[in-house]
C-alpha cells in the first residue's frame, strides 16, 4: 500500500483572488519559476503579490511580468522588486500557451504561487478569456442566489 505525501511543507504564498472574478477560467496549469535565493527567502516570510502580473510566451520561452517580491532586508545581493522571472514549462505545455495567446486570443492569468510538497516554489497559471461587465453581474447575482438559497435552507430546516 502506497503512503500518503506529506504535505507539511505546502504552503500559499499570494493568491490573485481577483483573477476569477475578471476572467473565466479555461485551463490551469501548475509551472516552476526561476528565482534567486533573496528572492526565496522573501516568499518563506510571505511578502510578494501577483494580483496585477500575467504570463506571456515571448521568443520561445514563457515569463511572469510585473510580479512583486518585496526586497530581503538580510540579502547580500539583493534582487529587482517587479524583474521578469522566467517560468519553466515542457515544450508541449509552451505550445498549447502559445498557440492559446496567439490565435484564439486568451490571457494566461497567474491564479496561485505556492510551496510545493517538496518545498519548491510553484506557479499555477490558467489560460482563461475575460469577461465582460454583463458576464460579471450575471455570476455576481448566480453567487448571491446560492447563498440566499443556503440561509432559506438553514432556516428552514
Amino acid at each position: 500500500m502506497a503512503k500518503k505525501p506529506d504535505n507539511t511543507n505546502y504552503k500559499v504564498i499570494a493568491e490573485n483572488r481577483r483573477a476569477r472574478y475578471d476572467y473565466a477560467i479555461e485551463d490551469d496549469l501548475e509551472v516552476g519559476i526561476i528565482l534567486m535565493g533573496s528572492e526565496v527567502k522573501s516568499l518563506r516570510i510571505g511578502q510578494s503579490n501577483i494580483a496585477e502580473s500575467y504570463a506571456s510566451v515571448e521568443d520561445g520561452e514563457l515569463w511572469l511580468t510585473n510580479s512583486y517580491i518585496a526586497p530581503y532586508q538580510q540579502a547580500m545581493f539583493p534582487h529587482e522588486e517587479r524583474r521578469r522571472r522566467k517560468l519553466l514549462v515542457s515544450k508541449r505545455e509552451l505550445a498549447k500557451l502559445w498557440t492559446a495567446t496567439q490565435r484564439k486570443g486568451d490571457t494566461l492569468v497567474p491564479l496561485v504561487m505556492y510551496f510545493n510538497d517538496r518545498g519548491k516554489v510553484k506557479l499555477k497559471i490558467a489560460i482563461a478569456k475575460g469577461k465582460k461587465n454583463h458576464d460579471k453581474r450575471a455570476s455576481d447575482a448566480s453567487r448571491d442566489w446560492n447563498r440566499q438559497k443556503q440561509r432559506l435552507l438553514k432556516q428552514g430546516g
